[in-house]
């Protein structure tokens, strides 16, 4: 694998960024029916991409990866999305993402960064130093609310 780059998202690959999304998120059988049912559940507001919330792992100029990180205060913030392309699974992407917001977010001053894990997902967040803090209901199901402490 060559070096993975890091850079904000564009607002002109807005849609190309939800098709990676839309990949990631329909790997799961649990999650297929509902989101093919309610495909504007998969959205990337153009004002995440403007406010530089968005960030792409790219490697030879092909997004692999994107995470969503929204501030919370003044000393937190949330990611809120993490999507890796499927068939790049399991080979450090989604690691090097979240490594990648974590510098970012301590630069900007956050000392914790929260995370609503799908069941699938937990398990990596823990080995990254979130741990859990409670449950959630959401629109597809029981989700695990977690945080790290980045400082």
């Amino acid at each position: 694998m060559s070096t993975l780059a890091f850079r904000f998202a564009r607002g002109e690959e807005r849609q190309a960024l939800e098709d990676l999304q839309r990949r990631a998120s329909l790997v799961h059988d649990a999650y297929r029916a509902p989101l093919l049912a309610n495909p504007g559940a998969i959205h990337l507001p153009l004002s995440q991409l403007e406010a530089r919330q968005v960030r792409v792992a790219e490697e030879g100029g092909q997004a692999l990866g994107l995470t969503v990180v929204l501030p919370r205060d003044a000393q937190a913030c949330d990611l809120d999305g993490l999507f890796v392309e499927p068939d790049r699974w399991k080979r450090g992407i989604g690691r090097a993402l979240v490594q990648d917001t974590f510098a970012l977010a301590l630069a900007d001053g956050a000392r914790t960064m929260h995370v609503m894990a799908n069941p699938y997902a937990e398990g990596f967040y823990a080995k990254l130093g979130f741990v859990r803090t409670g449950t959630v209901q959401t629109q597809f199901g029981i989700g695990t609310k977690m945080q790290c402490n980045l400082a």
